[in-house]
């Protein structure tokens, strides 16, 4: 795999201490400790295994609780319904395509907040990391901006763009955001500074210092954002389509407590767990792919 230009600023940095000699007492040098190898494969193979095992116990316990619960009569089956019920009820509106029409209207509006906010939040963060006096003018408004959760701006919102897709665009991407500006941020101003003047050793110009050793270096911190800030999007999503929606995942929820039929709240609760748990593993696998360069301890 070829070197990228941020590893080779980082042996850069190291070869200062890894290029002198060790010797003895005796003059000569002394004999490097290497440590054993261990097989990558056999590795990731065995820490995945233990970690789907210790995955599985919680939930099926609460799934046996829940199913004990019905079948004793704990708690009513008009408040809890059965396991069952759920699952049919689920798989009924897959079948009948009620569910995929719901979340496919969804998905386009936590995609297109989403994108807003993504782009918003990039360019402030980056903005806020790159210039101390922006920053010092900036970060204390957004800062108080951002303690405002999304459904405080609700009410002042509606007055200003009524409750059409507007609204929930300007709100999901309000959401994303905060997390993605604020990781920019951060992730900016945790580059080491030795990078830097190792990279101005080499005579990078400005955009070259940005380009191959700023943002490359931040890349974790960054997508550690944009992660957080798809996950407060969703979340965002499901909250305003319960307040003001005639359509989508979160309406089906009000839909279904209407109507009493907790089966259906149910069935759209365990959809809009298994869509965000989806998403998030999509991302947390784009961003091991972004990281693939990097070699643990570096």
């Amino acid at each position: 795999m070829p070197m990228t230009p941020l590893k080779t600023v980082a042996m850069a940095v190291g070869s200062g201490a890894a290029d002198q000699s060790i010797t003895t007492d005796t003059g000569l040098p002394a004999r490097r400790a290497t440590p054993r190898a261990t097989s990558p494969s056999s590795r990731l193979r065995f820490g995945w295994s233990w970690r789907w095992l210790w995955a599985w116990p919680f939930p099926l316990a609460v799934l046996a609780l829940w199913q004990l619960s019905a079948t004793l009569g704990w708690v009513p089956e008009q408040v809890l319904p059965p396991p069952a019920a759920v699952f049919k009820v689920f798989s009924e509106m897959l079948v009948s395509g009620e569910l995929w029409d719901n979340l496919r209207i969804s998905m386009v509006r936590v995609f297109a907040g989403f994108g807003i906010g993504l782009a918003l939040g990039l360019l402030l963060g980056g903005a806020m990391g790159l210039s101390p006096t922006f920053r010092d003018y900036v970060f204390p408004l957004f800062k108080a901006f951002s303690q405002v959760p999304v459904i405080g701006w609700l009410p002042l919102l509606i007055l200003l763009v009524g409750i059409d897709e507007g609204l929930k665009f300007l709100l999901i991407a309000k959401a994303a955001l905060v997390p993605v500006a604020i990781n920019t941020c951060q992730g900016i101003q945790s580059v080491p500074n030795r990078f830097v003047e190792v990279a101005r050793v080499y005579g990078f110009t400005r955009w070259q210092m940005l380009r191959k050793v700023v943002f490359p270096a931040a890349t974790a911190p960054i997508w550690n954002g944009v992660r957080y800030g798809l996950t407060h999007a969703w979340l965002a999503l499901v909250v305003v389509e319960l307040l003001a929606s005639s359509e989508g995942i979160g309406f089906l929820i009000v839909y279904g407590r209407q109507l009493f039929q907790l089966d259906v709240v149910l069935a759209a609760v365990l959809a809009v767990g298994i869509v965000g748990f989806v998403l998030d593993k999509l991302l947390a696998s784009t961003e091991a792919w972004l990281l693939r360069w990097r070699k643990p301890g570096l």
